[in-house]
């Protein structure tokens, strides 16, 4: 199975070492509340943060 890294980390103030390091979302927060997200590095670790967190990577 192919993972497929769409998104890059962009908060310098949270996990600094990670600015543009590429990620993936595994879960999306939907409804009432706050809309957190589940996001996985190449390397395995996992943290559950804001959608403002990371960007899409640019196609090409």
């Amino acid at each position: 199975m192919s993972q497929r890294f769409t998104h890059l980390w962009r908060v310098k103030t949270t996990l600094a070492r990670r600015k543009d390091e590429p990620c993936r979302v595994i879960v999306r927060g939907r409804g009432p509340g706050p809309r957190n997200i589940l996001v996985e590095f190449g390397d395995g670790y996992r943290v559950v943060t804001h959608r403002y967190a990371i960007r899409q990577q640019q196609a090409g």
